[in-house]
């Protein structure tokens, strides 16, 4: 093997998604030499993202290569990680949610024994929320919300006008005493959307998804950040309470090594916690048992209305409206007390989902369908259990050298049971809107995947200091949804937006070793 290659910057930032992109953004602002290090490479955009082999399912950024084993139920399936530049965010719907201010509290039926706790309310992530806001483009109405919690601005962009089936919806449950509101997007409808229906799990063929790869990357490039695509980190080098290197290799095999006075780990709430064991850090963090635990992501479900006449003749873009009323629980005996979550349109099935995730009789029996469905989404949050997590096999390698990762993920009865209570309400909500019949899709992905290396006040059980550093290392910072004590129930993209520049913007405002020197 060559020798390796030497490249020094004062900050690398492991990931290219939300959380590692912001963190990015203030370290550059403040005048940092950054590198950027992504397993992935750069998605085509064109016309083909509108076809089936468009969907993430089909596409290289989902390769084998990252594949790891994952344990539900009492069975085992494979599932591969998102790596690309961007991550997940090129395949979002662009929900870009804040957390309510009742999130950042502790709800005794969600967090129980797990001893998870936020270290800040609300107001500390307000200010980040807008700049996230804004450096996304989104679109949304401020104050039609029940839920929402307090502005310090308004959202940069009003929404789209509703689609037919984003009318119907709202008709139906208005009907039931209900009060839905635009989803803020990270899109661009007022320019260059086509007001397509291949949006959510797809890549924006013409890049007006406001996705991390189309809207930061290149910027951040512009700004003096270095883009490594195609580089996989594969260990972590410690020493003397500080990580000196960062261990990697390229697709074609040649070794790199990144020094740097700090380092930013924001692969995502699966490679995260992988690259830390592999690294063997947890040994020197005194929660080093709370590494890889806690994994959290939503327990969610597609309900779909089959409709007598196709509900979406233009065949427009329309996710489009979110319901909360039964976002902090319902006064009902087939609920489980406490939080449930969040309700928000999905557009029908394009017909190459169900030839991927269908058995091939079934998805050309449900292929003539997908015209007569749209639906909700029903995200119910999920509570953190040591039990679900991220562990390795230091036994079988993949071709990088990177351990074997295992993932267990099983829902409590309380998150079975918060997701049937929002499905049942989905359901009635389509049949008021005018289906004849509905199904459920149970969701099985990791799209929302958060808490493995949570933060916390607790050095005991949180990996995590409450400015992201991970214990026992005075350099390294995680700044994806690793980091999440508990999930709420929203989408997280925003969050880690926003906490992400909060950390930056931390690390930004440090003392720099140079400057130190010049001055003195």
């Amino acid at each position: 093997m060559p020798s390796p290659q030497d490249l020094e910057f004062d900050a690398v930032v492991i990931g290219s998604g939300f959380g590692g992109a912001m963190a990015a953004w203030e370290l550059g602002a403040a005048g940092r030499r950054v590198a950027m290090v992504e397993r992935g490479g750069w998605v085509e955009r064109g016309p083909h993202n509108w076809a089936g082999e468009g969907a993430f399912v089909r596409t290289p950024a989902y390769a084998p290569d990252s594949a790891f084993r994952v344990l539900q139920g009492r069975r085992w399936a494979e599932q591969n990680l998102c790596t690309c530049v961007g991550g997940p965010s090129v395949y979002y719907g662009g929900s870009s949610f804040r957390f309510r201010e009742g999130d950042f509290a502790v709800a005794p039926e969600i967090v129980q024994e797990s001893a998870a706790a936020w270290p800040f309310g609300y107001d500390a992530l307000e200010p980040f929320y807008t700049q996230a806001e804004r450096l996304l483009g989104v679109s949304g109405a401020a104050g039609a919300d029940p839920t929402e919690p307090p502005r310090s601005a308004p959202y940069p962009f009003p929404p789209a006008p509703l689609a037919e089936p984003s009318r119907r919806i709202d008709r139906a449950a208005r009907s039931l005493g209900l009060h839905p509101f635009p989803i803020p997007l990270a899109i661009d409808t007022a320019g260059g959307c086509q007001r397509c229906t291949t949006c959510d799990a797809f890549a924006c063929a013409v890049g007006a998804k406001n996705d991390i790869a189309t809207r930061m990357v290149p910027e951040l490039a512009r700004r003096g950040m270095v883009l490594f695509p195609d580089t996989i980190a594969v260990r972590l080098v410690a020493d003397r309470g500080r990580v000196e290197a960062v261990e990697c290799r390229t697709r074609t095999g040649e070794p790199l090594v990144f020094r740097a006075e700090s380092f930013v780990l924001a692969a995502g709430a699966l490679a995260t916690p992988h690259l830390l064991l592999a690294s063997g850090l947890e040994r020197i963090n005194p929660a080093g048992q709370a590494v890889g635990r806690y994994l959290m992501r939503h327990c969610n479900a597609m309900t779909y209305g089959i409709f007598p006449r196709n509900p979406n003749p233009a065949n427009e873009h329309h996710k489009q409206l979110a319901i909360h009323d039964y976002y902090f629980g319902v006064d009902a005996g087939d609920a489980p007390r406490g939080k449930l979550g969040n309700l928000q349109q999905v557009m029908g099935p394009p017909a190459a989902m169900l030839e991927v995730g269908l058995p091939k009789p079934l998805a050309r029996m449900g292929a003539p369908l997908v015209g007569h469905m749209t639906g909700l989404l029903s995200i119910a949050e999920d509570q953190p259990r040591p039990e679900n997590g991220v562990r390795i096999d230091p036994t079988a390698r993949d071709r990088w050298g990177l351990p074997r990762m295992s993932v267990t993920s099983r829902y409590s009865p309380r998150d079975l049971a918060a997701r049937a209570a929002l499905v049942r309400r989905a359901r009635k909500i389509l049949r008021r809107a005018g289906a004849w019949g509905t199904v459920t899709w149970k969701v099985t992905t990791f799209s929302h995947a958060v808490g493995t290396v949570r933060m916390g006040h607790d050095e005991g059980t949180a990996p995590l200091d409450p400015e992201c550093r991970f214990r026992g290392l005075e350099n390294l910072y995680v700044t994806d949804g690793s980091c999440f004590p508990t999930s709420a129930g929203v989408n997280p993209s925003l969050t880690i937006a926003a906490n992400a520049l909060r950390v930056g913007r931390l690390l930004a405002g440090a003392p720099h070793p140079a400057h130190a020197e010049a001055a003195g």
